[in-house]
């Protein structure tokens, strides 16, 4: 579609001819261009990109210098491109004025009759988040782009306080664009290209745009793209999210693995404003003075939600939804919480009408299931599609908009998996109850039946599979997985080729690899290749996952095998490492994949590694999330810190030890001054610790106040114990202290604690100048150490200092410290204290401490409270316990509930493996042996 755009702008194609031509002459790469440009990796990879946009005046100017091009005809075919496209159209969207703030998704408000566009709004309510967000809409109106999402629950009045921000836009004549058709993702995705100044994006419920499988990472490129290019803004961005996929989309990973939303993650990474549940006391106040000034609707909810403050849930027809819910009749009310586990296992939004009639059969009881009539379908789905307030129904008919294409482009293709009859979208507010109160259950047998019968996305039929396998719902998950890989899906594919493989049977794994690859599925792609590596076939394996890097831009593959092929020692595993750098493999990897060079003797390719993997380290978002020098340091929790350091070495610290290791002195002094040339802080201060590691304490302060002014002070962190070990305490304490004006939270820390090793008093005013810096861990630790010297009470003193001060955890362990001292009362009333701030650990340790003395009601009880806020393995502790006083019944009943919550963790496998070798049915007796 992109390429036949470019066919309009006849200087552009010729433009983008020539800087292809001298890209070939100079036998540079894009990567090496943009070095040379002094331009961005983006920008340079767009302007030689046929996607219709004009590169700026500027990067086209820094090209042609690098290319040894003409300047000035290449900026006149520049100009004449760009006004081309100017004239082509105003871009998407329409002026702000023209819309009607319902087609935008601002939920109706309160009773009435006619269509949305004849209604008024209620009065809005600004709240403290609305200054923020205002304050966005004013720096785009002066001209900088700029982008917010707001993260709330559902009705809480997110897309309403969008609306109602952007009115001073049209006053000025933006314009504003609600990209959903034929569905949010592709609009998207089409069209962010064309996006003109003075545009408001308009993405409600963002998730439907990032969370996309194979196009959300896209959408967030495009969007960051069209951030930060001058010359397409000012540009507003504006999004919603629920606040569980905010945590999913920011989450950071685990090292090593996955990172499905790394692109979202950077995009939202300080453009998120959190819309809170309820009006506080002055938004009610206001709310009051516009009910009594006239407004019913605000007055109306006043009257029903004043108490909750719950405003814009009422407003949105919420507590009639749950009325009528909760009062329905048994077949409505089976049919909604089938709905309800179906959207809270996972799967989309459409439900098929047939799924949910067969579905809800056990939900009924008995009695209800021989009372339904022959029309009790009908019925129910007539009594839930009758509409509440606000113009919501619990259950609603959907029809799918069909899929449109422009004139002279090729038909759209059909869906390969159709849903055969009507569909139909629960509400969103009883999505979100049946989410929180119905999160611990495992649906019927009748559900996993009606998915396996009536479902057809090989999608959901994989995430169905999924769940029922942490449910230990054996058997279904397997049919389920059969029928995903049977609708083609790639990870469906991937698993029961794995099944095939353990046992033996290789041809047919092979079978179910190649269908997953075939898919163009990244992971089923390197599953393909590591397979043909394995059964010999390197030549194969090479062809595949170079195709895979080129074609798709997939390059999990060839990351795969260049690991596989350095670890052999192989001649081409150089070679494959490399390439895989060049295509963008992540920080872990490249540190992997020169560590395995640096083994084979290749120093050379080695150090191209680790040098690509500096670039990386000192750009990735959990470097600088937990980077010890930062001026505002997150966790500074000892135990997080100590992972981190676990995890984490800077490459250029790495290719020092190389060079030192083999020898070349001359590469050690040669890095070290590169490193102080390029004012890399992060390197520095690692240079630094290298340094005093060493014992080499001169050579490490240069480097240390180096990093330090520039931005870095953990080398000044580290030198302060290397003196202080060396017996310069007042000099190692003026170094902490620096270190800790700079950031640092960690110095006066460590300082502290080694000190609190010699003598604990001459450590208590370094602990308490660390926390009063912002690390109240020091005072926990210095507790610690006077537990173990036998000084409870001012252990006692100390933690509950750090509690105080914010250390969490703290109360916690003082009550261990009481526990073990053989004083369980004082340990439990410290427990009760922390659960009671919201401290799960301490729900934990309470349950435990009273099934310990006995009291099994009680720590039951508190073991299910711990379950509920995702603690499951308190019950795991506690049904332990009760199986060892012998009480087994009990101590099923809570291994169940565990299962039954999809509470499945690495340790859980093996208690569930043991006690339930074939997996539980649906009602959750154990399943017999089948094959």
């Amino acid at each position: 579609m992109h390429d036949k755009q470019s066919d309009h702008h006849p200087a552009l194609t010729e433009l983008r001819r020539r800087l292809n031509g001298g890209l070939a002459r100079a036998r540079l790469d894009k990567t090496q261009l943009a070095t040379r440009a002094h331009l961005g990796r983006t920008t340079v990879s767009e302007a030689f990109g046929a996607n219709g946009r004009v590169p700026s005046e500027k990067t086209v100017a820094a090209l042609a210098r690098a290319l040894k091009l003409p300047v000035q005809e290449l900026l006149e075919l520049q100009r004449t491109a760009a006004a081309s496209d100017a004239e082509s159209g105003p871009g998407p969207g329409k002026p702000i004025g023209e819309w009607e703030p319902h087609a935008l998704e601002v939920h109706p408000a309160g009773p009435g009759s006619g269509s949305p566009e004849q209604r008024a709004l209620p009065g809005y309510v600004p709240r403290e988040h609305d200054q923020v967000l205002a304050e966005a809409v004013r720096e785009a109106g002066e001209g900088h782009s700029r982008m917010l999402v707001l993260v709330g629950t559902s009705s809480t009045g997110k897309t309403r306080a969008c609306w109602e921000a952007v009115q001073t836009l049209a006053e000025k004549g933006w314009r504003l664009w609600h990209p959903f058709d034929p569905t949010r993702a592709e609009a998207a995705l089409d069209d962010l290209h064309r996006v003109r100044p003075r545009t408001v994006v308009w993405l409600n419920e963002a998730q439907h745009y990032f969370g996309a499988t194979r196009t959300g990472e896209r959408i967030a490129a495009a969007v960051h793209s069209l951030l930060v290019q001058p010359e397409r803004g000012p540009v507003l961005v504006l999004g919603t999210l629920w606040p569980e996929y905010a945590a999913q989309y920011t989450a950071l990973p685990t090292p090593d693995g996955p990172d499905p939303h790394s692109r979202v993650r950077e995009l939202l990474t300080g453009r998120t404003l959190t819309v809170p549940d309820t009006f506080d006391a002055p938004a009610l106040a206001a709310a009051n003075v516009l009910a009594e000034g006239g407004d019913r609707l605000l007055a109306d909810a006043l009257n029903r939600a004043s108490a909750d403050g719950r405003l814009t849930q009422d407003l949105a027809g919420a507590p009639e939804l749950l009325h009528r819910y909760q009062s329905g009749t048994p077949a409505a009310k089976a049919v909604l919480e089938a709905a309800m586990d179906t959207r809270r296992l996972g799967v989309g939004l459409h439900l098929p009408q047939a799924f949910l009639t067969d579905a809800a059969l056990d939900y009924l009881s008995d009695i209800d299931y021989d009372q339904l009539t022959d029309d009790w379908a009908e019925a129910a789905f007539a009594e839930l599609a009758q509409l509440v307030h606000g113009k919501q129904a619990p259950l609603r008919r959907v029809n799918p908009r069909p899929q449109r294409r422009t004139p002279g482009t090729p038909p759209i293709a059909t869906p390969s998996h159709p849903t055969a009859g009507p569909v139909f979208r629960l509400a969103d507010y009883l999505e979100q109850h049946g989410r929180t109160t119905r999160r611990r259950l495992c649906p019927p047998a009748s559900f996993w039946a009606a998915a396996y019968t009536h479902l057809a996305d090989p999608g959901d039929l994989h995430i169905l599979a999924e769940a029922a396998k942490s449910r230990c719902r054996n058997r279904w998950a397997h049919r389920l997985h059969c029928r995903a890989a049977e609708a083609g899906n790639p990870r469906a594919l991937i698993d029961l080729a794995g099944e095939l493989k353990g046992t033996g049977n290789l041809d047919s794994a092979q079978s179910y690899y190649k269908k997953a690859a075939e898919t163009g599925d990244a992971r089923a792609l390197a599953k393909w290749v590591a397979f043909r590596a394995e059964a010999g076939d390197w030549d194969a394996a090479k062809s595949l996952a170079r195709k895979a890097a080129a074609g798709s831009g997939s390059i999990e593959a060839l990351v795969k095998l260049a690991k596989m092929r350095t670890a052999d020692g192989a001649l081409d595993g150089a070679e494959l490492a490399c390439e895989a750098a060049d295509a963008g493999a992540k920080l872990s990897d490249l540190l992997h994949l020169a560590s395995a060079l640096e083994r084979a003797g290749n120093l050379d390719a080695a150090e191209s590694l680790y040098r690509k993997a500096a670039d990386a380290y000192d750009a990735d978002p959990i470097v600088l999330a937990y980077s010890h020098g930062a001026r505002k340091p997150i966790p500074v929790d000892p135990q997080v810190r100590r992972l981190v350091e676990g995890i984490r070495q800077h490459p250029l610290v790495r290719l020092t030890k190389m060079f030192e290791k083999a020898g070349n002195q001359e590469a050690v002094e040669s890095l070290a001054r590169e490193v102080a040339d390029k004012r890399n802080a992060n390197a520095m201060a690692a240079l630094a610790k290298l340094h005093v590691a060493a014992g080499d304490l001169d050579g490490a302060e240069s480097l240390a106040h180096k990093a330090a002014r520039t931005g870095n002070a953990e080398g000044l962190a580290v030198l302060a114990l290397g003196l202080a070990q060396a017996g310069h305490w007042k000099t190692a304490e003026s170094l902490a202290r620096e270190a800790t004006h700079a950031g640092n939270l960690y110095a006066l820390y460590d300082l502290a604690m080694l000190r609190a090793t010699r003598d604990l008093h001459a450590a208590e005013p370094l602990a308490r100048q660390a926390a009063e810096a912002g690390n109240p861990y020091a005072l926990l630790e210095l507790a610690r150490f006077w537990d173990l010297d036998g000084n409870l009470d001012t252990a006692d003193s100390l933690c509950r200092e750090a509690a105080k001060a914010g250390a969490q955890g703290a109360l916690v362990s003082l009550a261990e410290m009481w526990q073990l001292a053989g004083n369980p009362d004082v340990a439990e009333s410290l427990y009760r204290q922390a659960a009671k701030a919201g401290d799960i650990i301490a729900l934990n340790k309470w349950a435990v401490l009273r099934a310990m003395t006995g009291d099994w009601e009680a720590a039951k009880s508190l073991a299910l409270e711990a379950a509920e806020a995702d603690h499951a393995e308190t019950l795991l502790e506690v049904a332990e316990l009760l199986k060892q006083a012998g009480d087994q019944q009990a101590a099923e009943s809570l291994w169940r509930q565990v299962a039954d919550a999809g509470g499945r963790s690495w340790r859980t496998d093996q208690w569930f493996a043991d006690r339930w070798p074939h997996g539980l049915e649906p009602d959750g007796t154990p399943t017999p042996p089948w094959h």
